[in-house]
């Protein structure tokens, strides 16, 4: 293992200060910010938020694939200092808040140091020289400073290799529960908006000429003996109570029960656990939930635990209609119409009586049975995709700092 600091191994270049003038909510390049990155590290995609440039720039702020990067301000806890890897070509702007990392690949593997600034000592040193108190910031001379202990190029391939194998397996199977959860999405709109569902012959409904009748209530044809009612005569609305911070406890522990937050659905970073009591209310991981603040209206589900005061529970009173119940809710146009009806006032926050305003279509039984059978298998298929993503996370998290350190080596 050699001792060095990293500003003898790699450069780092500020991004430029694109002008907000010309920011659009579309376009071809969109800007990098602090929000594309995973705290742990890797790229986030901001997807539906992406700032968009229209003007002109220096080109040599469009990115590559295959970027190393690095976030230099600290939007959210524990985000300073971590990189992320360009996914595409021609379509990332370099920012003037993330750095542009140089290695000089004689002595240091770019994928090698990706994972680098991934470890603790390297994370804890960029934070005791950031300055800044609310926010904090690092810069380039900064990040020279940091002191690294690493092994032969040779060595560091290999590490970077076997990480990088791990994060792609990972990657394959966020891509395959985006497939299903797009698979999903569009078995939904085929049954229940197009209304082709299987006929009794296994054909498309409507498509093959299956009877529809015009509803009043939602201004448009729907298929013979199907009803429409308020949402609220399927489901009812439920909140929660949480115990002060105080109680909060941050590894499993006897009479403890997982607090489910909205944010630990895009990382788990902040695992949290409280006192299990009768006045909470547990939900497993089928049940719905749903974002009352923030992303008002975004529909939930795969953690099992007490959720916390910002997130609201769809209590399904037939449990064959819960696939129907959570499509329903997550189907674009009532997200739009949930998140937008609550915005009137200064904090949006969604509530039953939101819901109160809905109407839904109530098909027939086996139609319901068929779909929910169905959908429950796509839900069972996406969720042990994710239980074995976390497995694959935390070999990952435990092999990294062991490697990096050279407690553990890989054989030829």
């Amino acid at each position: 293992m050699n001792r060095m600091k990293l500003g003898e191994i790699l450069s780092v270049k500020h991004g430029w200060a694109f002008k907000g003038e010309y920011f659009a909510e579309d376009g071809e390049q969109s800007i990098l910010t602090p929000g594309n990155f995973f705290e742990k590290g890797g790229f986030k995609p901001n997807n539906g938020k992406e700032r968009y440039y229209t003007g002109t720039y220096p080109k040599e702020y469009l990115c590559h694939k295959g970027d190393l990067i690095v976030a230099m301000t600290q939007q959210a806890e524990g985000l300073l200092g971590s990189t992320a890897l360009v996914p595409e070509n021609n379509k990332y702007l370099h920012n003037q808040r993330i750095g542009l990392i140089t290695c000089d690949e004689k002595r240091l593997n770019k994928l090698f140091a990706y994972y680098l600034f991934m470890t603790k000592s390297v994370r804890e040193q960029l934070e005791r020289s950031s300055s800044g108190t609310k926010v904090k910031h690092t810069s380039p001379e900064k990040i020279y400073d940091v002191e690294v202990e690493i092994p032969d190029v040779i060595s560091q391939q290999k590490i970077a290799n076997l990480l990088w194998a791990i994060d792609e397996k990972i990657a394959n199977n966020n891509a395959i529960n985006d497939n299903l959860e797009q698979q999903a999405k569009f078995i939904y709109d085929y049954w229940f908006t197009q209304f082709d569902f299987p006929d009794e012959n296994g054909k498309p409904y409507c498509s093959s000429g299956g009877k529809m009748v015009w509803n009043e209530q939602l201004k448009r044809n729907i298929p013979e003996n199907w009803n429409v009612v308020p949402l609220l005569k399927l489901v009812n609305w439920e909140s929660n109570s949480q115990p002060p911070k105080s109680e909060f406890v941050y590894e499993p522990k006897e009479g403890y029960v997982r607090f489910i937050q909205n944010r630990d659905y895009d990382s788990d970073t902040h695992i949290t656990y409280i006192p299990r009591t009768k006045n909470l209310s547990i939900v497993d991981r089928f049940d719905i939930l749903m974002d009352k603040y923030g992303d008002a209206g975004a529909v939930r589900y795969g953690i099992e635990g007490a959720f916390n005061v910002a997130l609201g529970k769809i209590c399904v009173h037939n449990p064959n209609y819960r696939e129907y119940i959570r499509s329903f809710l997550g189907s674009d146009g009532i997200y739009k119409f949930l998140h937008n009806s609550c915005m009137a006032s200064t904090r949006a926050s969604l509530s039953e009586a939101n819901l109160a305003i809905l109407n839904v279509v109530v098909p027939d039984e086996k139609i319901i049975l068929d779909y929910e059978n169905f959908l429950h298998k796509i839900r069972v298929s996406i969720l042990k995709n994710k239980d074995e993503t976390v497995e694959l996370i935390n070999l990952r998290d435990w092999l990294l700092p062991m490697l990096m350190n050279g407690q553990a080596t890989i054989a030829d």
